[in-house]
């Protein structure tokens, strides 16, 4: 009995030497598409690149909590105890370490949910045929057999056939390399035809420049191309800023440690100390010195922003993305739905002598009606204008828009005649027309009327006004055109459009300044428009470059003068990546604002790529951030909460190496000159993980109106000068202590070990308060969980000796009079911090 074909026999078969016909079959599919429960069955298993169920992604996230090399030594350490029978300190050191790790992955994966529910806002869709109709499903739903339809800024969404197309050009380079969009045709190849001359074949991850196409698709997820790839080459986002500054601090941190643990150990072993209790008090303290939490309190920070971004209407798709949108002092962008309202408006057609038109208005309406390629706002304005009884009119074929045309052209018939309406921006209409129609319909050559056509274009540019050009021929009984028939044409008139200034844009133009961001134009359109409405907008005396300029301008001339340009008018889609990368070059970090189709290079150029929630896939799938309004009073709100955030996540830094490092060098230091350890190993761990209680809730704290008022970057030395200056204040207070408890109360080995376990907890937990703002402490509010997760580890470690948990970790209950000194301590810290703090970013400031 035969087998019956199943669309997993395709998997090594050619399709591109399968005829349409026969691949459908196959496929066990149809030209109008599978059923929707036909769909359901075949996706069922995933066809996505991912298949790790959640139960396994859970388990690697939380065996990464336990990746670092100084917790793997420690927990190897603690088995020995374990082996040695020290039974009760070594389940006490491992249950630590277990607690630590369980909350940095709790952290992790609710962080993680909260952001996969707002990324399902702005997810890349596809259009397929199903029951017949086409209907919009996620990308990762395409099944083999699946019609898919597709337009100009379309992303592919799966290996597909071409079954039909009209000037389809798609760009491959993410694919093959190839810069220019590849034509895209119905055809059957040679089996050995090459992955790039696949002609008649769409991969996956691709996008589609220009044009239309009905496909089929045959492979998904990790069967297509780009999947087999993505299993050999894993693809890996350039770094953030931010990413590089943690890498950074983790090597700082990882130096210090690495000075401390060899030195400390070594000393211990020098005064005969037992070597396992010295290399267990060494790698405690290096536990201590790490903030072990900080990559869980980094996801807490960023999802927490992401959501509080999310409620101004700004989805961040990559969290690492926040900081530089934070530190974003430029921003480039399109006029269009920036300054401007972004709903494009028809003002009029006239002809050549500047009078309206009602022929240039009807074949304008017609070109718009008829066209079926890229939906755009230009023809949306046109048709619904004025309503025009065009029944009289039949489509035969149309030639749609690109990039490089500027064009867009449809075949009309009406009374037994045939004759092509192209319109388009005006240059590129003029350079296919040969004659012009005047006012009184007599058609003359179109080079004498040329300074009139100038004259005209200029006043509607110098008003604002878009201007486009309008013309026509007839071609007898011709049923199809191509791009050859857009020749010897007749220029009817002119098109112009108007696109509204936002209501409050010099406000918010206003709000970006201060915020220290600077807006860059960009836009296609000409200077004279570009100024007018730059100018209205309220940038007086703004500097123009044109893309005629750029083209004659070096790099080296471009990095010197594009931080001095306001406005880059008549740019080429292809400078828009050579000017961001000018003003990266120059220092600056760039964010860049688009929603088409040609915006994708400049998206991934830029620092910060932004789109818009109603933007082509490409722009979409491009960008670190989706607007889901294109309002820059929504983008500057989004950039002041990626400040908080940064702001928030560099307290937990500030925090955690100041502390931690005054805990560290005060212990290396006692450790020296006591005939004890100064805290058991165990005591150490239970102290960090005291700390870093509290620390889990400053994602919510608040944050000083002037710490977002400007962009601010990861600074290794900065951090280093802080480490230093508040590490000693805080050791200066643990050596009082000592000398409190050793001199003043003449305190056993136990009430040592326990007097200093509350001063170091308490001190670490409220210096927090202080070190949180460079204002005084009393000036600047912390949010409520903060200050009660404070409060309650205060209070704990002060009841804890008198309880019966003590006896467990090695403490005794303290003599009350320790508690006034206690309290004494602190006051004489707070007033060492803040001192410390006044005369350190004073310091900073000059």
């Amino acid at each position: 009995m035969q087998t019956k074909p199943t669309p997993a026999n395709l998997e090594t078969l050619p399709f591109w030497n399968m005829a349409p016909a026969d691949l459908l079959g196959r496929l066990q599919s149809t030209p109008q598409g599978l059923t929707q429960s036909v769909a359901q069955k075949r996706l069922v298993g995933g066809t996505g690149m991912d298949h790790s169920p959640p139960l396994w992604k859970m388990l690697l996230l939380l065996l990464s909590q336990f990746k670092s090399p100084i917790i793997l030594i420690l927990i190897f350490a603690a088995l020995l105890s374990l082996f040695l029978k020290d039974t009760l300190d070594a389940v006490i050191i491992l249950g630590i370490v277990l607690v630590s790790g369980l909350l940095g992955f709790w952290q992790e994966r609710g962080a993680a949910d909260a952001v996969q529910k707002l990324l399902a806002v702005v997810q890349v869709k596809a259009t397929c045929e199903r029951d017949g109709k086409p209907v919009e499903i996620q990308t990762e739903a395409v099944v083999p057999g699946d019609i898919v339809l597709l337009h100009a800024g379309d992303i592919v969404p799966a290996d597909c056939l071409v079954l039909e197309s009209k000037d389809l050009f798609v760009n491959e380079a993410a694919l093959t390399g190839e810069t220019f969009p590849a034509e895209k045709s119905v055809a059957i190849l040679p089996p050995e035809t090459p992955l790039a001359r696949r002609t008649n074949c769409l991969f996956l991850g691709t996008n589609v420049a220009s044009g239309t196409a009905r496909a089929v698709a045959v492979h998904t997820g990790r069967a297509t191309e780009f999947g087999k790839v993505s299993q050999t080459l894993t693809h890996k986002p350039p770094e953030t800023e931010f990413e590089r500054g943690i890498r950074q601090f983790g090597y700082l941190l990882m130096e210090v440690t690495l000075l401390l643990v060899l030195g400390i150990f070594a000393a211990n072993v020098y005064f005969h100390r037992p070597v396992l209790e010295s290399l267990l008090f060494s790698l405690a303290l290096a536990v201590g010195l790490t903030p072990q939490l900080l990559p869980a309190i980094i996801s807490i920070n960023l999802a927490h922003g992401a959501k509080r971004m999310a409620e101004q209407k700004v989805i961040v798709k990559r969290l690492a993305a926040i900081e530089n949108f934070g530190s974003m002092d430029v921003l480039c962008t399109d006029k269009t739905g920036t300054l401007t309202e972004g709903t494009v408006r028809f003002h009029e057609a006239v002809n050549i002598g500047g009078e309206e038109s009602a022929k240039a208005l009807l074949f304008a309406f017609l070109n718009a009606h008829f066209q079926s390629g890229y939906a755009n706002p230009i023809d949306t304005a046109i048709v619904g204008f004025r309503p025009l009884d065009i029944s009289a009119y039949t489509k035969l074929d149309e030639e749609p828009y690109d990039f490089v045309r500027k064009r867009l052209s449809v075949l009309v018939s009406s009374g037994g005649k045939n004759f092509i309406v192209t319109k388009g921006a005006l240059s590129n209409v003029l350079e296919v027309c040969g004659t012009a129609e005047t006012s009184t319909g007599e058609i003359v050559p179109l080079d004498p009327q040329r300074a009139q056509i100038q004259k005209q274009y200029e006043e509607g540019s110098s008003q604002g006004y878009r201007t486009l050009g309008i013309a026509y021929r007839d071609l007898a009984a011709q049923a199809k055109i191509g791009k050859g028939d857009e020749a010897q044409m007749t220029f009817l008139g002119f098109l112009t459009l108007g696109d509204p200034l936002q209501p409050g844009i010099v406000g918010s133009l206003q709000s970006l300044r201060d915020l220290g961001i600077s807006l860059k134009l960009i836009t296609g359109d000409n200077a004279l428009v570009a100024a007018t409405i730059s100018q209205q907008a309220g940038l007086t005396n703004p500097q123009i470059v044109t893309g005629g300029d750029l083209r004659t301008m070096s790099q080296e001339a471009l990095t010197q003068r594009a931080p001095q340009v306001d406005v880059f008018a008549e740019v080429e889609p292809n400078q828009k990546e050579r000017i961001i990368l000018a003003l990266k070059r120059a220092g600056h970090v760039v964010g860049y604002m688009g929603d088409g189709i040609n915006d994708a290079s400049a998206l991934h150029a830029a620092d910060v790529g932004i789109s818009v929630a109603n933007a082509v896939d490409v722009a979409k799938e491009a960008a670190d951030i989706v607007l889901l309004e294109k309002d820059l009073q929504v983008l500057a709100a989004g950039v002041r909460e990626g400040r908080v955030t940064f702001a928030n996540t560099m307290k937990y830094v500030f925090m955690a190496t100041s502390a931690n490092f005054g805990n560290m060098f005060s212990m290396a230091g006692a450790s020296l000159f006591l005939s004890f350890l100064p805290l058991l190993p165990k005591q150490i761990l239970f102290s960090n993980l005291m700390t870093d209680f509290p620390e889990m809730t400053i994602a919510t704290d608040s944050v000083d109106p002037e710490s977002v008022t400007r962009p601010r970057r990861w600074d290794i030395k900065f951090i280093r000068r802080f480490m230093i200056v508040f590490g000693l204040a805080n050791s200066a207070c643990d050596y009082l202590t000592f000398g409190v408890l050793l001199l003043l109360m003449h305190a056993s080995t136990s009430q040592f070990r326990t007097g200093w376990f509350v001063e170091n907890v308490v001190t670490a937990s409220l210096i927090v308060l202080v070190i949180r703002t460079r204002k005084r402490f009393y000036q600047s509010r912390p949010s409520t969980p903060l200050l009660l997760a404070t409060l309650a580890i205060v209070a704990f470690t002060l009841l804890l000796p008198y309880t019966p948990l003590a006896l467990l970790f090695g403490f005794v209950p303290l003599p009350l009079v320790f508690l006034p000194v206690l309290a004494g301590v602190m006051i004489f810290y707070v007033i060492v911090a803040e001192t410390a703090k006044t005369i350190f970013y004073r310091g900073m400031s000059q």
